[in-house]
């Protein structure tokens, strides 16, 4: 649980490692300010930066809106925390994250959620469809991975780096989504797309498959391209803009 008398580890790591423990802490109080969180399931991660192959990830127990820079648990590819801390991982939370990571070089930031809307249309043959624009801005990045089971076979660690590719964003069939990114702005907003696009289109499911508008294709080649050229510039629009949300409503996370 989450701890007032933990120490804070500012000054007592590199700058590098500060930052990437700050970015992360507030990847996860923005996720339980959106509503998006599940207890103290699901995860979110960030490569250390330096030599070691490194990562951040979240203390197993704590709920998302607890979690600071100084709580965040360090842990090599193999798992092993390698720094001083009580603090212990979900083994689920390990295999997906390592391997993203481990095959990835600029998936320095790594999100999995299991919100309603994501888990919904990760249940659904057709997958994510093209009838909103945040959908269109999604697809062009988007991959899937078939259910294996909760995530403790390290086997399946190939088979999700297999299935993400290139990618940025990944429907996890029957279990919720994924998104990665070279800077916690990109990973969020990445997120952010996909999440949305989720949710419309539980919504506009109600109305029943056949009366789903299909967006033209000419339209959905146009918005994809546009959106990969601006995702960058306006990646580092909002998430400053979520970072001063949080220093609104749900401080702390810089501890």
């Amino acid at each position: 649980m989450a701890d007032g008398s933990l120490v804070s580890l500012k000054g007592k790591v590199s700058e590098g490692e500060w930052q990437a423990r700050v970015d992360l802490a507030a990847l996860y109080r923005a996720v339980a300010l959106m509503g998006w969180d599940d207890m103290i399931f699901t995860h979110i991660s960030a490569r250390v930066p330096g030599p070691e192959h490194h990562f951040l990830i979240n203390p197993y127990g704590w709920f998302f809106e607890e979690i600071t820079a100084s709580s965040l648990v360090k842990v090599d590819l193999d798992g092993r925390v390698v720094q001083e801390t009580a603090s212990f991982i979900n083994p689920a939370g390990f295999t997906i994250h390592s391997a993203v990571h481990a095959a990835r070089e600029d998936a320095l930031f790594v999100m999995h959620l299991h919100t309603d809307q994501g888990t919904a249309v990760s249940a659904q043959k057709e997958g994510l469809l093209p009838i909103t624009q945040h959908a269109l801005l999604a697809l062009p990045n988007l991959a899937y991975h078939d259910y294996e089971g909760i995530a403790l076979n390290l086997d399946e660690r190939e088979r999700i780096v297999a299935d993400l590719g290139d990618k940025k964003l990944m429907l996890l069939r029957n279990h919720g989504t994924l998104a990665v990114g070279s800077t916690a702005a990109e990973c969020w907003l990445g997120m952010f797309f996909l999440e949305r696009a989720c949710l419309q289109q539980t919504m506009a499911m109600a109305a029943g498959r056949e009366n789903l508008l299909i967006a033209p294709e000419a339209a959905q080649e146009e918005v994809g391209q546009a959106g990969s050229m601006a995702m960058p510039f306006v990646s580092g629009l909002t998430w400053p803009g979520m970072l001063r949300r949080l220093d609104r409503k749900l401080p702390g996370y810089d501890a």
